[in-house]
């Protein structure tokens, strides 16, 4: 009997408007302690932020370049409804660095007991909810 085919790798890539590209992509590099990305033209339109050579996050500056629901930041609250979630192995440091940037708290650190991490909620600077937590499992 021959082995099952192998699905293919899928990885999540979100994308998010902003209306600093530039301040945004220092802002999550900080945060996440992730190295800054050599300086491009296109910097003010877009970004990434990646670790590892992964890509965790992109950044799209609003009303640029017509693309489909890039438009009009005024429609609607940015991200209602979405949570940024990035899991971190220094979570006491990615806290620490969270701080340093002034992020709003809009929970504070907590354990969570469903996956038996610890988590805080922050807000980044266009209004979106952004979580750091620790690999599931860490504390029981």
């Amino acid at each position: 009997m021959s082995a099952p085919p192998e699905k293919p790798a899928i990885e999540s890539q979100p994308l998010i408007a902003v209306r600093d590209v530039r301040a945004s992509s220092r802002w999550y590099a900080e945060l996440l302690g992730t190295d800054s990305l050599p300086d491009h033209p296109h910097r003010d339109t877009y970004d990434r932020i990646s670790a590892g050579g992964r890509l965790l996050l992109q950044l799209h500056a609003w009303d640029e370049e017509e693309h489909p629901n890039l438009v009009n930041a005024g429609a609607a609250p940015p991200g209602h409804g979405v949570v940024l979630w990035f899991q971190v192995e220094d979570f006491d440091a990615a806290v620490a660095r969270a701080r340093g940037l002034g992020a709003e708290v809009v929970q504070e650190a907590h354990f969570n007991p469903a996956p038996r991490h610890r988590e805080i909620w922050l807000r980044d600077a266009d209004g979106y909810v952004v979580v750091l937590s620790s690999p599931d499992g860490e504390l029981t």
